[in-house]
């Protein structure tokens, strides 16, 4: 029986609570908030103090997750932007159909010899656990702060499969259930619930553009009402699609999103914060709800097979589809690893197979029911705890935070600097107002934001505020002093640099200090290093690629006190101490030369040597 009124208030208000304060660690800890989400639902669930059981909402759970989901997956759909698509590298466009693929059939195959279920059973694993989703993918991103290419390329699968995933499982699932289906069946009943979520989601989609857009919402609470109608609308698509054709309201949703959040409406920003807040409490209160409900003995009652089928899922299956995905794109190897290692499954599997499972269980298939819920909710928590918790220190480890560069001018130079910076692992965005600019740099796969680096506001959306460098490098010295005022006045941009095609134009720069690349003087020391010192000029030609200058400051507590000869020793082949920088004066040091903490010191050699020194000398914490 549900529970009265009167309790049900004090749990609904607890888990709010709970979720609030899993929110506030997550940020404080610096780990995505689904692990403490997850942990605060077991606690105060039936197999912890028993706050939460089964029959505590009645039947009233899956409709609260049903809209809760809604809301998640539209708020996610929203950012979807076609900008940000067409910044994502054409390995977006694999992740979600042979990425997908390789997860359906994959994770079916383990499920169907690991647990010795029956085809039709294996499949509707498979099914729910392609989706990755933006309930889990989105809090993670948030604490790591990846390059912009790995974080669209994550965020757009979670949101595609999301839909596809559900509808998917929705139509294998009657596989289940009914004697022998047909292939047509199955593909018209999937084409039949995409197409109906598809329409729900345009109509309302072009309801909720007229009323923004054309009826007077009052003055004095216009950006509170766009919010409210566009929530509604969201919950009307899900609700509407859902009546027409069961899970079709996933995809009514992601429709309504994806539409909105490409047309120009009016409250923009206020929508966008309101929905950002509004997803996070009923993110919180899903997962709770949902971690709640999970029985330990439904778990265990997988035995080690389980067990074989969680690492398989997460340590062979998803690497496979991120590899075969990612080949032939500019990713390099750690953030295909990367990629690879943070696939957590969320709130799309777990609302669904709950879903199906009671039903199951209404047809007499209990045994079915255990092994659908216990699969799914064992991969959740096992990839959510061990790939959520610990991916900043997966990141960290490969390395794939990297300083964000912003380059304004995307011509010859500006994609010219962003190649060789991509190729040392830094995370560089080109900003170019330019259309054919644009297109040829995203052919060539690197980020770049449309707009004028004059604008502020370009700038800001570029990622200006997190920017350790902003380098100035269109053809037009106006733009590029513009450029260097703001990134020094309103962003306190760590290092500005900026390219003077006029040599008249160097002390302008050089007044607002600056760092200033004289065009002229740039050519004509490359010339006379081409005549003079040819192999020299030669090598630094291929800085970045087989050999690389490097200057870091030496931040490791054993080395203070040690000789450059002792360091030397413990250096790997292939390296030289340069220069020693010290108190604003750098000289080439001997051997008897003794380190502080804080010297600067500039390492020449191979690529691969130069690293480790770096590694060596300015240990990442």
């Amino acid at each position: 029986m549900a529970a009265e009124g009167g309790a049900l208030v004090p749990i609904v208000a607890a888990i709010i609570g709970l979720g609030v304060g899993a929110q506030v660690l997550a940020d404080r800890f610096q780990v995505p908030s689904v692990l403490f989400l997850i942990l605060a639902g077991i606690i105060i669930g039936p197999e912890g103090l028993q706050i939460i059981t089964p029959e505590a909402f009645g039947g009233a759970l899956s409709a609260i997750v049903g809209l809760s989901v809604a809301i998640i997956v539209f708020e996610g759909a929203f950012h979807l932007t076609t900008e940000k698509l067409r910044e994502a590298p054409s390995a977006t466009l694999r992740l979600v159909t042979i990425g997908a693929i390789v997860a359906l059939v994959g994770t079916a195959v383990v499920v169907r010899f690991a647990l010795g279920v029956p085809w039709d059973v294996a499949m509707l694993v498979g099914s729910l656990l392609v989706a990755t989703g933006p309930t889990v993918i989105t809090p993670i991103l948030e604490v790591v702060p990846a390059r912009d290419r790995v974080e669209i390329a994550l965020e757009t699968e979670g949101v595609v499969n999301d839909v596809t995933a559900a509808i998917l499982a929705v139509v294998t699932f009657e596989l289940v259930l009914l004697e022998s289906p047909t292939v047509n069946e199955v593909v018209a009943d999937f084409a039949r619930r995409l197409g109906i979520g598809i329409l729900a989601g345009l109509v309302v989609a072009g309801v909720v553009w007229y009323l923004l857009q054309y009826v007077d919402l009052s003055p004095d609470n216009a950006p509170q009402n766009a919010r409210l109608i566009t929530l509604a609308g969201a919950l009307v698509a899900f609700g509407s699609a859902n009546t027409l054709a069961t899970e079709a309201g996933i995809a009514a949703v992601a429709t309504a999103g994806v539409v909105l959040g490409n047309l120009d409406i009016p409250y923009k920003e206020d929508i966008e914060a309101f929905k950002g807040d509004i997803t996070l409490l009923v993110l919180s209160f899903v997962f709770i709800a949902l971690a709640a409900l999970l029985e330990f003995d439904t778990l265990l009652g997988l035995g080690g097979e389980g067990i074989v089928v969680v690492v398989a899922v997460a340590l062979v299956v998803r690497p496979l589809g991120v590899m075969l995905s990612t080949t032939g794109d500019r990713y390099t190897l750690n953030e295909r690893v990367f990629m690879s290692v943070v696939g957590p499954r969320g709130i799309i599997p777990a609302s669904v197979a709950t879903l199906f499972a009671v039903q199951l269980q209404n047809q007499g298939l209990g045994e079915t029911a255990d092994i659908l819920v216990g699969t799914v909710f064992l991969v959740i928590l096992t990839t959510v705890v061990f790939e959520g918790g610990f991916a900043r220190h997966i990141a960290e480890y490969l390395d794939v935070i990297p300083m964000r560069v912003i380059i304004v001018g995307g011509g010859k130079v500006g994609r010219s600097l962003a190649e060789r910076l991509e190729d040392r692992g830094e995370n560089v965005v080109l900003i170019e107002r330019d259309q054919e600019m644009v297109e040829l740099a995203r052919g060539e796969d690197f980020t770049v934001h449309q707009g004028d680096g004059t604008d502020t506001e370009v700038l800001q959306n570029a990622g200006a505020e997190n920017a350790k460098i902003i380098v100035a490098a269109t053809g037009d010295d106006d733009a590029n002093l513009l450029v260097a005022q703001l990134s020094k006045s309103k962003f306190d941009a760590e290092t500005v640099i900026a390219r003077a095609n006029n040599p008249d134009n160097v002390d302008a720069f050089e007044d607002l200090g600056v760092q200033t690349i004289d065009a002229s003087s740039a050519t004509a020391w490359a010339i006379d290093n081409a005549i003079e010192r040819p192999a020299l000029s030669d090598w630094m030609t291929e800085l970045g690629r087989s050999g690389d200058v490097q200057e870091i400051e030496v931040t490791a507590d054993d080395l203070v006190g040690k000789t450059i000869s002792e360091l030397d020793d413990e250096l790997p082949n292939g390296v030289l101490i340069a220069l020693v920088g010290r108190d604003g004066d750098s000289e080439v040091p001997s051997e008897d030369f003794t380190l502080q903490r804080g010297d600067h010191i500039t390492l020449l050699g191979r690529t691969e040597s130069v690293h480790q020194a770096i590694n060596r000398c300015h240990p990442r914490t």
